[in-house]
Parts: structure tokens; C-alpha cells; sequence
């Protein structure tokens, strides 16, 4: 698809059934704003889904149902606790923008494009990596690509933020994983904008593909990153031991590796961090939800066993999912009770605020940014 063809008729883009394929599948709260969609078969529903518990209360005398959403200006946030560059080391800014459209159905940005500056006009977000998850390859990720191949369209189109994307095929998708998707992949890999391989890894939590399957998928794509040489960004929920066998059983210890969305067990994570020393654990909005305390537990973990070391840490929205808990505190009080249909990559300081008040004494926002900056620099190179 041309760019121009594309920004004509993705204002209507529906969102499809392989485009929630890749969320993340971290403990959810009913802090999160949003919960994982039911509208595809290899997604379970979800009973924590606001818009489907008491919505009896959400009728007015009239008799017309109250939207739960603020309106889209609140999509601009406020101060953020940090002022530092921002890079986003996961997010899906095709799903991000869908999600937009849906919550949106006459908000005012017409493209992708133009969401994009319009969220991150000022708020000094340096770099992204968009990831692409789903089987079959969706073939947008090249619109996306080439849109971003110089410096010029990189200012034009995303309004001077370096773009990169990493691309792989999510375990929940492992079912349809053929030679041809494979070959999209190898595709993918040569482009200039291309950073990872990813996400891949193993989901027993939904069992959307077979675990042998899963094994078997996870393998194959690990062998193709380790050959090309490309950086692994992993997925793991309970599968702790499969995931860690095949990972030592596949990759060299040396190996670049980014562990997206933490939320298992910290005696995982410290086992992941001992055996790959340059392997990064991903935190996003998740470490502030009450249902999860695994995440926090990795970070009090690292700093404990070692105060003045940097964090082996990447800061990362998942976006659209994954809205910190925390950013309500600072948005206006009118909208109480409300939350947020998306979640964007300008939030991530807040993300970093609440990484550092886990972290304790000695460590600010600042600090956090700064590291997760460094370590976006070490694992990508961006």
C-alpha cells in the first residue's frame, strides 16, 4: 500500500481480529483501562472489563447509557514528573490508533500521523519501537517502515521521533505460523528500520496455540534471530520453565534479549539476569496495578543485590495497553471514576516515577529515565 493511499483510507481501518494478537498478557486490574477485548476467538473474555459490570449503573434517568470515556483532549496529558527524553522500547502504534478510532468514532485526527505528533508534540519522545506480532504478517509494517527511511520523512511523518520497529509472530499466533509467514519475517528483518525479532516466546496462561506448538515456533524464530544476529524481544507468562530451557538451549549467553512486560516471578527474573548478562527486563504500566506485585519485587530485587548499579531495565508502554495507574493523580479531578481508553508512549515518565519509588532511597524519575535511556541505547541502538 502507497503512504498516500494509506493515509486516505486509514481513517476507517476497522479493528481486526489478528490486531489484538499481540497485547500483552500481564496481570490485569480494573486500573487498567483497557482490558483485553473479547472480540477475537483466541482471546478469552474478560470479567474485569468496566463497561460490563454494573451497567445498570451506568444508565442515566433517561435512559441512555453514560460514556465512561473522557473526551479525547484528555489524550493530552498534563506535566509529566520528568522532563528527560523518551524512548519506548515496545509499543503498537497501529493498534494504538485503531483503538483511537473506535473509542473516537469522530475524533479529529484523520491519520495515524497525525496522532502520533499530535500526542507527543513537546513531550520530547526521542525514539520508538513499534512492534509488529500477529500471523499472517501484517503487510502494513512496510507503509510504516518506509515512512520513516530519512531523516526528512521521519520529520514529516512522525514529526522528527526516530522510528523503529521490531516483528515476529506472538505465541497466541504460533497456530498459523507457515513457511510463508516465515518468509514475511526474513523480509522484515533486512529492512534499515528493523531493530528485533519479536515478540516471540511461550503464553500459558490462554493456550491460544498449542504448547508443543508454541515450543516448536518459539525455536524456529529464535534460530533465524541468533543467525541474522537481530536482538529477541521475548514473551513468557507461566511458562517459566520452558521458556528459560529453550532460551539457554537457543541463544548464546552474550545475546541481546529484552524481556517485554515482566510479570512472572522475580527467582525467574534474577535467573534470566545471572545467565544473560546483557538481557533487559521490559516495565510498563503494569508495575503500578495492585494485581501484580511480581514486577515491583523484581525491581526492590535489583536494588537491593546491587544500590549503585544501574537498573538492567527497559522503559515500555505496550501501548495501547498498560495505562500507569499512577497518571489519574495527576489528571483533573472532573474526571473521577474515568479512565483512559488507550495508553500512548508520552506516559512513560510516570511509568519511571513509579519505578522509582520502589527502587527507594537514592532514586528519582530522572535517574529511572536516564537508565531506561541508556539501556534503550545498548539494547537497539537507538
Amino acid at each position: 500500500m502507497s503512504l498516500s493511499l494509506f493515509l486516505k483510507v486509514h481513517r476507517q481501518l476497522p479493528i481486526s481480529r489478528n490486531i489484538f494478537h499481540c497485547i500483552s498478557t500481564s496481570q490485569m486490574s480494573s486500573t487498567n483501562p483497557a482490558p483485553r477485548p473479547n472480540t477475537t476467538a483466541n482471546t478469552k473474555p474478560s470479567s474485569k472489563n468496566p463497561s460490563n459490570k454494573n451497567s445498570s449503573k451506568n444508565q442515566s434517568k433517561t435512559g441512555k447509557k453514560k460514556s465512561n470515556t473522557p473526551g479525547e483532549e484528555h489524550l493530552l496529558l498534563p506535566t509529566p514528573p520528568s522532563s528527560l527524553g523518551i524512548v519506548d522500547t515496545h509499543t503498537h502504534i497501529a493498534t494504538t490508533y485503531s483503538f483511537y478510532r473506535q473509542r473516537y468514532k469522530e475524533g479529529k485526527y484523520e491519520n495515524v500521523f497525525d496522532f502520533i505528533k499530535a500526542m507527543y508534540e513537546g513531550r520530547n519522545v526521542e525514539a520508538i519501537v513499534d512492534v509488529w506480532c500477529e500471523a499472517p504478517v501484517q503487510k502494513l509494517w512496510k507503509t510504516f517502515a518506509d515512512s520513516a527511511l530519512t531523516p526528512e520523512d521521519r520529520q514529516s511523518h512522525w514529526g522528527g521521533i526516530e522510528y523503529w520497529f521490531a516483528l515476529g509472530v506472538h505465541p497466541h499466533d504460533a497456530k498459523h505460523y507457515t513457511d510463508a509467514v516465515e518468509k514475511d519475517i526474513l523480509e522484515a528483518m533486512a529492512h534499515p528500520r528493523c531493530v528485533a525479532l519479536g515478540e516471540i516466546g511461550l503464553d500459558y496462561h490462554y493456550d491460544n496455540s498449542p504448547r508443543n506448538v508454541q515450543q516448536t515456533v518459539f525455536r524456529r524464530q529464535l534460530k533465524h534471530a541468533v543467525r541474522l544476529e537481530k536482538p529477541l524481544v521475548i514473551h513468557t507468562r507461566e511458562a517459566e520453565e520452558d521458556t528459560e530451557r529453550i532460551m539457554k538451549e537457543e541463544v548464546p549467553k552474550d545475546y541481546k534479549v529484552h524481556v517485554h512486560c515482566f510479570s512472572d516471578s522475580p527467582e525467574f527474573a534474577a535467573r534470566l539476569l545471572a545467565h544473560f548478562p546483557n538481557l533487559y527486563i521490559g516495565i510498563t504500566g503494569v508495575i503500578t496495578y495492585s494485581s501484580n506485585t511480581n514486577t515491583s519485587a523484581v525491581i526492590s530485587q535489583m536494588t537491593s543485590a546491587s544500590p549503585s548499579e544501574p537498573l538492567r531495565i527497559l522503559l515500555e508502554t505496550d501501548a495501547p495497553f498498560m495505562t500507569p495507574g499512577n497518571l489519574y493523580a495527576s489528571l483533573p479531578a472532573s474526571l473521577k471514576g474515568k479512565k483512559l481508553p488507550l495508553c500512548h508512549t508520552a506516559m512513560i515518565p510516570w511509568t519511571a516515577e513509579f519505578v522509582a519509588g520502589v527502587a527507594g532511597e537514592g532514586w528519582d524519575v530522572d535517574r529511572v529515565m536516564r537508565e531506561g535511556r541508556d539501556n534503550a541505547r545498548t539494547m537497539y541502538g537507538v
